[in-house]
């Protein structure tokens, strides 16, 4: 059984505190757990990173194709390997944000951006997208200290969360809505109870 999970939302709405807590939780049960984030978790795609988040200016189809290439990079040393092994790998953000913040809230077309993705990760896919909705305008206001992209507009922001309930209308058994502003341990429930773990 595959045990690959992603975390989504727009910023502000706790998806790394939740993906803390629940890979404590699976640890606890014995379970081996990786944790990943994107932009990041290799060499090359922490470089990526600070070039994505903290330029001045990137180009809407750079930001696209650097993001794509940073989770081939991700998705061949880390991903896959871990998921050979057995474990959970859990992931803070996974290419379903290309697919809402540049396919949709930069209008490149959830498609283009989607098929670009999907040809670098070859199959190395999340099962279960677990979306946090938190109100576009709640979410900007609890970051501390916005990144170039948590910067945008309440407008973007909001593009963003129509793109995720959109996906979660399309592909029901993968990408599943979850209430943002529920606690973090119902959240861990939820979660748990989907992927069929007590």
């Amino acid at each position: 059984m595959r045990r690959y999970l992603a975390l989504e939302g727009g910023d502000g709405s706790g998806k790394t505190t939740v993906v803390s807590a629940l890979a404590s939780r699976l640890s606890e049960r014995g379970d081996q757990v990786v944790v990943v984030r994107e932009p990041g978790g290799t060499d090359l795609g922490e470089k990526v990173r600070s070039i994505l988040l903290d330029s001045n200016h990137v180009d809407r189809w750079a930001e696209v194709f650097l993001f794509a290439a940073q989770r081939s990079q991700l998705a061949r040393d880390v991903v896959l390997p871990a998921l050979e092994l057995g474990a959970w790998v859990i992931s803070d953000r996974s290419y379903y944000s290309s697919i809402a913040y540049q396919g949709r809230a930069r209008g490149l077309g959830e498609a283009k951006v989607r098929e670009i993705n999907e040809i670098g990760l070859e199959g190395v896919e999340p099962d279960h997208v677990f979306v946090l909705e938190v109100d576009p305008g709640t979410a900007l206001g609890r970051q501390k200290r916005p990144d170039r992209i948590g910067a945008e507009s309440v407008e973007f922001q909001q593009e963003v969360h129509n793109a995720y309930a959109e996906l979660a209308r399309e592909e029901p058994q993968r990408v599943i809505l979850l209430r943002g502003d529920d606690d973090v341990d119902t959240l861990v429930e939820r979660i748990l109870e989907v992927i069929d773990v007590d």
